[in-house]
């Protein structure tokens, strides 16, 4: 069988979600899944960004990454978003991107894939469950098939958000727990895009 697609696609404005994306990347090509990261474009505006040095040095720093489009939605038989949170919901930026997405929508191309996510806020309990909902609520209009990590393996036990790897950036980077909640969220997505697959060739 073809291996798995999975586009990683996030937004980070200061790079603690850009970890968490190449962590989740990690995971996915460990279990044998073809990999796409890509990050939404920046729409701030550069006054915003300059005015925190963190932020305009992560912008420089990935400049490289490739920007997400439509056709690695198409392309991806799983699709992990990362976003941090803002005020409980994702960030705009990548609201942004999702709200292109209409097209892709209607002709039925964003059905029956696997989708995910994950998250950070500056502080505990800052919404970051509220965030993951947000978003599972877009996967249910494109008739998604939501993979949680649930409590499945024992790193979630540690890392305790169901929902999906989350992280409270105001402790500093991501540390072990979260990047092995990370990997380990994209594995499962892939074992159960795989499976789907595998059920669909059959």
């Amino acid at each position: 069988m073809e291996p798995v697609n999975v586009a990683i696609i996030y937004y980070s404005s200061t790079g603690t979600i850009h970890t968490l994306a190449q962590a989740a990347a990690e995971g996915a090509e460990k279990a044998g899944a073809l990999v796409r990261l890509r990050k939404v474009a920046e729409t701030a505006p550069p006054e915003a960004v300059s005015a925190r040095p963190e932020w305009a040095r992560h912008l420089a720093d990935t400049a490289d990454v490739a920007e997400a489009g439509h056709d690695d939605l198409e392309w991806a038989d799983a699709v992990l978003f990362g976003t941090p949170t803002r005020f409980g919901n994702p960030a705009g930026q990548l609201r942004a991107f999702i709200d292109t997405t209409g097209p892709l929508w209607f002709q039925g191309k964003l059905a029956d894939k696997v989708y995910s996510a994950f998250t950070a806020s500056n502080t505990a309990h800052g919404g970051q469950e509220s965030t993951l909902l947000a978003l599972a609520n877009t996967f249910h209009h494109w008739g998604g098939i939501i993979v949680p990590p649930g409590y499945t393996d024992p790193i979630q036990f540690q890392s305790g958000n169901p929902y999906g790897t989350s992280h409270v950036a105001g402790d500093g980077p991501p540390g072990e727990v979260a990047l092995q909640a990370a990997r380990y969220q994209a594995r499962r997505v892939v074992d159960t895009a795989a499976s789907l697959k595998a059920g669909r060739a059959a």
